[in-house]
């Protein structure tokens, strides 16, 4: 596929997406929402890449929200239709793909950019980062999982206030909710990324899938995350990683898993 909104760049197990609308501070709209799900099904086929990372181009946003030029006209099953799309296409995907997923935070991430770096396994920012859920301040409320993630993340009573407010918080303040992991000066965000991927990358990519699944797990309203914990952890034991990583240790040795 063509891309036009974003770019890829790849490097040994590492791949980095880059949202590219600078003009419009890298807000999300249709034609986006679907190269980033080609490319994210594209790098997760691809048995070399073990880690990618998420950012946005420049310096001043990550992802500003969603084109709203695009839905301001949609009537109510237009709407629904939009937000259940979106979700299956983009953002449960990325949620519950099997490569792990950093995002690199490099400024404002309001709305579906803030729902976005939330359906990321985890997430680290600059320190001018900014995040906040404004859908309430336009007559929406969040549609991309955002009044789900966001309670799941920083609490009930947290997330009950940024979206009530519409308010943005600061990285410092994302930081201490637990939202974001790290916050780092904006030349330091993509090699701290890079050197997390890098240690992420030395371990079993089996087992991180696994992991994922029963991580996730755990949040599904249908799922007994435990039941999944188990099944999970039964079926690594069926792996090549398994074996060399438990050889290795026995031999102390490092694992040399595929890729690493």
């Amino acid at each position: 596929m063509e891309y036009h909104n974003i770019y890829i760049e790849e490097e040994n197990y590492l791949a980095t997406i880059t949202i590219d609308r600078p003009k419009k501070l890298n807000a999300l709209n249709k034609a986006t929402i679907e190269e980033l799900h080609e490319a994210f099904k594209e790098l997760d086929a691809d048995e070399n890449i073990k880690v990618v990372i998420l950012t946005g181009s420049g310096e001043k946003a990550f992802v500003a929200g969603a084109d709203i030029s695009e839905f301001a006209h949609f009537s109510v099953k237009e709407g629904g239709k939009l937000a259940a799309k979106g979700q299956e296409m983009l953002f449960d995907f990325v949620a519950n793909l099997s490569t792990p997923v950093i995002a690199a935070v490099n400024g404002f991430a309001l709305g579906g950019g803030l729902e976005l770096a939330m359906a990321c396994h985890f997430r680290v920012a600059s320190s001018n980062a900014k995040m906040g859920l404004p859908e309430v301040s336009l007559g929406v409320i969040p549609g991309y999982g955002g009044t789900q993630r966001l309670p799941e993340l920083v609490g009930k009573g947290r997330a009950m206030e940024m979206i009530m407010t519409a308010g943005m918080i600061s990285a410092e303040k994302a930081l201490a909710y637990g939202l974001v992991n790290y916050i780092v000066e904006q030349e330091e965000l993509l090699p701290l990324c890079e050197k997390l991927a890098s240690k992420i990358s030395n371990n079993s990519s089996v087992a991180i899938s696994q992991a994922i699944k029963a991580v996730n797990a755990g949040y599904s309203f249908n799922t007994d995350g435990y039941a999944a914990e188990i099944e999970a952890f039964g079926a690594c034991f069926g792996t090549d990683d398994f074996k060399e990583g438990t050889t290795a240790f026995l031999e102390k040795r490092k694992a040399d898993f595929p890729g690493s």
